[in-house]
């Protein structure tokens, strides 16, 4: 009896053996279904770009939208000491000019020949950014002929909600971006608050003064900050660029460590997020390099655009896979000389399924005659 369960046996086990072996060098399904594979000329055109996950420094961040304005106390006039008419004018608006400068020339009402005239001196530098006055016209002590402003220096004035106002003290740092000078970013501190706050907007203004040495700043233009109010030391978190898919359905592209050109798409749980990074509660791991530009193209990127996984792992490895990734196996590859048409994933797998079946036939006839023997002896 012995002899016919090794019998039965055999079979089963090697058949379990090979299932074993094929499920072990098979890559994980989910894996594989959300795996983007490109080729080297698609990588390119899509400019991919990567960063390595690792704990960062979060900053908790309000953002406030303002204004760049000029600091009131910047702002000077050029007039005249007496009575006269403008003879000469030497600046206009849009010219920079040093203290000292004579701007303009005013002959005076006294009688003479020809009339005594004087210079009128600039008494700081900077922009001229209005006129008052034109050659010949007449002029009194009171009347204002340039306006000339100070811009090395200017204020980004945030309207800080006032429910986020209360973290927020003179020294709090921000990153401002102007948008008219594309993503660059200035870091600035808060100098003051304004004197009073904007009751229609529910806003407090805060102060922030901005280096304009070389002078790409202009008052009116629009500013977004994004006031530091808060910092958590070693945070998972990556670029807001690296994320993707829908708000309930998150999902950033991981470079595969094994495979070239291949990108596995991978859910993430997220938490806080300022104006730069995003904090990733689960679903990424510290090493992992996250696809941070080209990222939103990968989420379309499919079809014709690579080439399959087994392609992929063949060239990766050097020798044939099957198409759900399992290595090939010399059984299967025999098989598929034999048979080009069968599928190669499976063919071997189900060759083998069938000589189990029919040695299991066998070995149940064998045993069906050696129990009549046995039976025929004992009567």
């Amino acid at each position: 009896m012995r002899l016919i369960s090794f019998l039965f046996l055999i079979p089963f086990l090697f058949l379990c053996e090979r299932r074993v072996r094929a499920a072990e060098a098979a890559i994980d399904p989910a894996r594989a279904a959300n795996t983007v594979i490109l080729d080297e000329t698609a990588t390119r055109n899509l400019q991919i770009e990567t960063v390595e996950v690792t704990g960062e420094t979060f900053e908790t961040t309000v953002f406030a939208i303002g204004r760049v304005e000029e600091i009131p106390a910047s702002r000077s006039v050029l007039s005249s000491r007496i009575a006269g008419r403008v003879v000469a004018l030497d600046a206009h608006v849009g010219d920079l000019v040093q203290a000292g400068d004579i701007l303009a020339r005013v002959e005076s009402r006294q009688p003479g020949d020809p009339p005594p005239t004087i210079g009128l001196k600039a008494l700081q530098g900077g922009l001229v950014v209005d006129t008052h006055v034109r050659i010949g016209e007449p002029v009194e002590p009171a009347a204002d002929l340039l306006d000339i402003a100070d811009r090395s220096k200017l204020w980004a004035i945030a309207k800080i909600p006032e429910p986020e106002a209360a973290g927020i003290v003179p020294g709090t740092k921000a990153r401002i971006r102007i948008p008219a000078l594309g993503d660059e970013i200035i870091e600035a501190t808060l100098s003051r608050f304004g004197v009073e706050a904007n009751r229609e907007a529910g806003a407090i203004e805060g102060i922030f003064e901005l280096d304009n040495s070389e002078g790409r700043l202009q008052p009116g233009m629009r500013a977004e900050f994004s006031i530091i109010t808060g910092r958590r030391e070693d945070i998972m978190a990556v670029p807001r660029t690296a994320i993707q898919g829908a708000p309930t359905k998150r999902v950033v592209f991981v470079e595969d460590y094994e495979l070239p050109n291949a990108f596995v798409r991978a859910p993430v749980v997220l938490g806080e997020q300022n104006d730069t990074f995003v904090e990733v509660i689960a679903g990424l791991f510290p090493g992992d390099e996250v696809v941070t530009r080209g990222s939103y193209a990968l989420s379309f990127a499919g079809g014709g655009s690579g080439m399959s996984l087994k392609e992929a792992l063949d060239a990766a490895h050097g020798h044939e896979h099957n198409e759900d990734g399992s290595e090939m196996t010399g059984e299967q590859k025999s098989s598929r000389e034999e048979n080009p048409s069968s599928n190669s994933g499976g063919s071997g797998n189900t060759l083998w399924f069938w000589i189990a079946i029919s040695w299991a036939i066998i070995a149940t006839f064998i045993a069906l005659i050696f129990l009549q023997k046995t039976i025929k002896q004992k009567a």
